[in-house]
């Protein structure tokens, strides 16, 4: 039981709208979209005190401040989809790394990267129908040269 037996469906729709709005408050979100991108780009800029790129930015989503740029992706693996294809990369040389995360059911990381562009474009795939590259973060990625386990780094964000 999750308590939640006796609400009508508008009733939990409002309860929805209410944790995404004061999540967007507190600043954990961005968008009214799927949280689990800004939910991405929050933990692994508190994490490494990068600085968030204004939503039009093409081809990154935050940069340090040595110039570096990162794209961030996330996915939430739960028990109706395991995959663990990031959403569509558009632009393979707009960024110098990919930080990636992915989330469990109840959207505790699970394992997090950084990876260089090289090792992304090397393994991305073109999807010519939206005009974009899939990426999907298997184990063997952590494995690649020059790639960071960011898992704890990212955990410790996660919990405050």
């Amino acid at each position: 039981m999750n308590g939640f037996e006796n609400k009508t469906g508008a009733e939990l729709l409002a309860i929805h709208v209410a944790v995404m709005e004061a999540l967007r408050e507190r600043g954990v979100l961005r968008s009214a979209n799927n949280p689990t991108g800004d939910l991405a780009e929050y933990l692994f800029c508190a994490t490494f005190g990068w600085q968030q790129a204004q939503n039009s930015a093409k081809g990154f989503d935050a940069m340090d401040g040595s110039g570096t740029r990162f794209q961030i992706k996330g996915r939430r693996i739960h028990k109706r989809n395991k995959s663990r294809q990031m959403s569509a990369i558009r632009d393979l040389t707009g960024f110098d790394f990919l930080a990636a995360v992915l989330f469990d059911d109840d959207y505790r990381i699970m394992r997090a990267a950084l990876i260089p562009a090289t090792v992304v474009t090397n393994r991305a795939t073109l999807v010519e129908y939206t005009n974009s590259h899939k990426f999907i973060l298997r184990d063997d990625v952590w494995d690649a040269p020059g790639v960071v386990d960011a898992t704890e780094r990212l955990r410790i964000v996660e919990h405050v």
